[in-house]
């Protein structure tokens, strides 16, 4: 059974320490999909020049378009984070949900899903990547604390 998830403000420490910590885990996986789908785009069209001529690719280009969802919930994190007012309890586990989401990989879709699946298929960085992110947010979504703090009182870990 889902429990209520308060519209009222998280304590501001906690939902900072939530949220940076989900970024840093997205941003890990995601240095892992732009490296991995690099290596297939220079295989296939040759070396990027420069780190401009990149930066332009990663914008532009349909063979890292798909890469765009994900760069978008990282900014709207990094937005949250920036915010002055305080996030509700509600509006994290909503940011949460967003990054559970977007890491359900699609074997039979099509778009991000299914790249997101290939990318799995191809590259163990972005595998461990991968397995890190979800972790983290499996650990949100069950409100566990991190590896080596106790868990709150009437929950275990098992």
């Amino acid at each position: 059974m889902k429990k209520p998830v308060s519209a009222t403000p998280e304590s501001g420490s906690s939902a900072r320490q939530r949220l940076n910590g989900l970024r840093l885990a997205l941003l890990e996986l995601h240095k892992a999909l732009v490296d991995s789908e690099r290596a297939g785009y220079e295989r296939t069209f040759g070396v990027i020049p420069s780190p401009h001529h990149f930066f332009r690719l990663l914008l532009h280009d349909p063979w890292f378009a798909w890469l765009h969802p994900l760069s978008q919930l990282i900014v709207s994190l990094d937005e949250a984070l920036d915010g002055r007012e305080p996030l509700s309890a509600a509006e994290v586990e909503g940011l949460v949900e967003q990054c559970a989401r977007l890491l359900a990989p699609a074997e039979n879709g099509q778009g991000y899903g299914r790249h997101y699946f290939e990318a799995l298929q191809r590259d163990p960085d972005v595998v461990l990547a991968h397995a890190r992110a979800v972790q983290f947010i499996t650990r949100q979504k069950t409100r566990l604390p991190p590896p080596g703090e106790q868990p709150p009182p009437g929950r275990s870990e098992s």
